[in-house]
């Protein structure tokens, strides 16, 4: 995805955001979407945006929320990570409910490099009215996810075409230093089972892109 692409999407989503009460409680906005559809890059553009507004704009990406390493070890879950069976949803649900109250929230972070999680590595303060939360699984249709939907303020679903999905995953995978054959397992074993299960089962949204 081009910047001037994410930029147009972004700005769409912040017209719509605009939309709402002015918040005197915290509005929590999700952006949602398969893997590689640029949830990321449009989430940060609306951030960005929104700031420029004058709305001091909080930034939770879901990935954060990745069981460690370890634990994923333990569970024999390792080679499925970023299935949703790897995340911590009940840590994260826990997160929405104190961000929904317009509390400061210490918030994990995940280092794609190092491929680890890091905990309370960012903070999201009682000024930031708006807070933009993105990831695969914020509007999935199943039982330890559904849940979250009742809390967003605004919704936001990233659509792609699985070919377009396939070529990005291959690139990042690529840019991170993998030889062609873990690239394609990684892709077509992991990946894109999550990004069809994702566009399978997806929860209504206030715009879907």
């Amino acid at each position: 995805m081009t910047g001037r692409d994410a930029n147009k999407k972004a700005q769409l989503i912040v017209q719509d955001i605009l939309t709402l009460p002015r918040p005197s409680a915290r509005k929590l906005i999700a952006i949602a979407g398969p893997p590689a559809a640029g949830k990321s890059t449009i989430a940060a553009q609306v951030k960005k945006l929104l700031e420029f507004k004058g709305y001091p704009t909080g930034f939770v990406p879901m990935d954060g929320f990745h069981l460690g390493n370890k634990e994923l070890k333990n569970r024999k879950l390792m080679a499925f990570k970023g299935a949703p069976e790897t995340f911590d949803h009940e840590g994260l649900a826990a997160t929405v409910r104190r961000l929904k109250l317009g509390l400061t929230v210490t918030i994990p972070l995940f280092d794609r490099k190092s491929d680890r999680t890091m905990p309370e590595a960012a903070t999201v303060t009682e000024e930031e009215k708006y807070v933009v939360i993105e990831g695969n699984y914020l509007l999935f249709d199943e039982p330890e996810w559904k849940g979250l939907a009742a809390y967003w303020d605004y919704s936001v679903f990233i659509e792609e075409h699985v070919e377009e999905l396939t070529k990005r995953l291959h690139k990042r995978w690529i840019d991170n230093g993998f030889e062609v054959a873990e690239v394609l397992k990684r892709t077509e074993e992991n990946d894109l089972p999550n990004a069809l299960r994702v566009l399978e089962k997806r929860l209504p949204s206030h715009r879907t892109i």
